[in-house]
């Protein structure tokens, strides 16, 4: 019972949120412009603030952990890989195979991976490694995987497009954020007390105002379409990845922080970014709708039911 009630305080408090958003925008109080401007500040400004401050306050000299960035790196690009070769070879319509395999692998680890395990342990030092290891690989093959599954339809070229996505990756506010927070960690500089300040508080927005902003945008319409592909999508997503890699993060002797960052990585909802993606660059995005908006309403039970399990085993505390 113990470990029951910890899960779900783990879990319960980050679901609220996004069913107050959801509440105030039935309500009116809210609107669509708020959440596009919410998700907007959030990706390009609090949540670079966020993960600077995260970072150059911790000692990367001592906290700096190889094996487990090679760990998520690894994990991650294999489940991109495994995925996508099985969706080709099972999909018979090839239009949803970019939105599939999107939905698949891609997780919410920036916004409700760090959430999940502030609400846990009261910071995050670990999430930005992991996002380290996760964040780049997801960014570049999201773009990769839809550019080149579109292309087997129209057969337009895709060299230019993977070459501007790159750049667009390297430009990411979120990876700028974590290179420069490890600079400044490595180096050991301290900015002065009122930038500091004023970082650390957009920092604080971050986890609130985007899970606030993800009520808003929840259309639970779109999980009607789809069935087949959204539920098997959804069970590699929330079930899937993690009971193949989990019990090798422990064997590798990861626990606390660091496993719950890995269970985040592995099973939290789809990123609301896959649909914005899927219909931009003209995929399945009724698809990609459908994957986000059910794996972001079963996650609840699934994410409580991973650190719940890992709590019963004293790998996490």
């Amino acid at each position: 019972m113990d470990s029951f009630i910890y899960s779900l305080n783990a879990t319960v408090p980050i679901f609220l949120l996004m069913i107050l958003g959801n509440v105030l925008y039935r309500r009116g109080m809210l609107d669509r412009h708020f959440s596009d401007a919410a998700d907007r500040l959030v990706f390009k400004v609090c949540l670079p603030c966020m993960l600077f401050m995260n970072l150059s306050g911790t000692d990367i000299r001592r906290n700096f952990d190889g094996t487990y960035l090679g760990f998520c790196f690894g994990v991650t690009l294999a489940s991109i890989l495994g995925i996508w070769a099985l969706a080709r070879l099972f999909l018979e319509d090839r239009s949803m195979v970019g939105a599939f395999v999107q939905g698949s692998y891609r997780s919410s680890a920036a916004i409700l991976g760090i959430a999940f395990i502030e609400n846990i342990y009261g910071s995050s030092e670990m999430a930005p490694l992991m996002m380290l290891g996760s964040v780049p690989l997801y960014n570049i093959f999201a773009v990769v995987v839809l550019t080149m599954e579109n292309d087997l339809i129209r057969g337009q070229a895709v060299g230019e497009k993977i070459r501007r996505a790159c750049i667009g990756v390297l430009e990411n506010p979120i990876i700028i954020g974590i290179l420069l927070g490890l600079a400044a960690s490595y180096a050991r500089v301290e900015l002065p007390v009122m930038l500091g300040r004023a970082a650390q508080n957009l920092g604080a927005l971050t986890s609130p105002l985007a899970l606030v902003s993800i009520g808003v945008s929840f259309q639970g319409r779109h999980a009607l379409a789809k069935l087949q592909q959204t539920g098997i999508a959804v069970f590699l997503k929330l079930v899937g990845l993690a009971a193949v890699f989990l019990p090798l993060a422990v064997w590798l002797g990861f626990r606390d922080q660091k496993l719950v960052a890995i269970i985040i990585m592995l099973a939290s909802p789809c990123t609301p970014t896959a649909y914005i993606m899927a219909k931009n660059m003209e995929a399945d995005w009724s698809l990609a709708s459908s994957i986000v908006v059910v794996t972001t309403l079963l996650s609840s039970i699934t994410l409580t039911g991973w650190i719940f399990l890992a709590r019963c085993f004293e790998l996490v505390r």
